[in-house]
């Protein structure tokens, strides 16, 4: 086989691996580095490329990227202003990655040295910007331009069950989020084992809040996401929310959710 004919065809094998071609080059780079540090083995290398290629792709340790919004920046207008979003996606998002990122590999510096005085600061620093990154991440997809008009079925009758009706659950779910303390979130998250939705607050991204639990919903009352344009009046930014909220994606996450129950205690 001549040169071109091969390139052509691994041309087209890499267009049919359902892995995204920044994964790969992010695992070349990897490598690289253990290559370098003679710690990286061939079989723990070969199981990464098959989870990757298998569809069960992992962020390589420090390798987690800003996601791109699902929508246009001004496309929440005039609930969530252009240079709002613009700010909070990519200067404050941003930010959380950049700080996971960095907490993971100091901590993998620490494993690798056997150092571990400097353990709890780092492990802090993971808990703060990755449930940032998480957060936000799932809230630019709670969101919507529009809106959805209903809740679906399932997700409704989940609700009604667990809340009393739509309006007591709305009611509850947005005085969370205007009586977080300070900078945080009010989230909407599936109890395993309780087997029932519940309603949690969040004081910073992942303070006095419970373990155990998959987040659905997820209201950012942090004062970057609304004080440009709302000043001091978090009660009508909040208000304001409900009309963009897209059930259709949070009724997606229960429904994934869900299949995940323990034993009850």
């Amino acid at each position: 086989m001549d040169w071109d004919n091969y390139c052509a065809q691994v041309s087209v094998w890499l267009e049919d691996l359902p892995v995204r071609s920044s994964d790969l080059r992010s695992l070349v780079e990897q490598t690289k580095e253990a290559a370098l540090r003679k710690e990286a083995t061939l079989p723990e290398l070969v199981d990464e490329v098959a989870a990757m290629v298998g569809g069960q792709r992992s962020v390589p340790i420090g390798g987690h990227r800003l996601p791109p919004l699902p929508y246009a920046y001004d496309a929440l207008e005039p609930v969530i202003s252009e240079e709002i979003m613009r700010l909070h996606h990519n200067i404050h998002h941003q930010s959380y990655v950049d700080g996971l990122n960095k907490a993971e590999k100091e901590l993998q510096r620490a494993r690798e040295s056997r150092n571990y005085d400097l353990l709890r600061y780092w492990e802090r620093e993971a808990a703060f910007h990755g449930a940032g990154h998480y957060l936000h991440t799932m809230f630019w997809n709670n969101l919507r331009p529009a809106g959805t008009s209903t809740i679906p079925s399932a997700l409704r009758s989940q609700i009604i069950r667990d809340f009393g009706s739509v309006e007591a659950f709305k009611e509850h779910l947005l005085e969370a989020a205007k009586k977080v303390q300070g900078s945080g979130w009010a989230l909407l998250v599936w109890a395993p084992r309780a087997g029932r939705l519940e309603i949690l607050q969040a004081e910073l991204h992942h303070l006095l809040s419970q373990q155990d639990m998959i987040p659905l919903l997820g209201i950012d009352v942090w004062e970057h996401a609304y004080y440009l344009q709302y000043k001091t009046d978090r009660n009508q930014y909040v208000d304001n929310i409900w009309t963009i909220i897209d059930w259709d994606d949070v009724a997606e996450r229960f429904e994934q959710a869900r299949q995940v129950q323990w034993e009850p205690f």
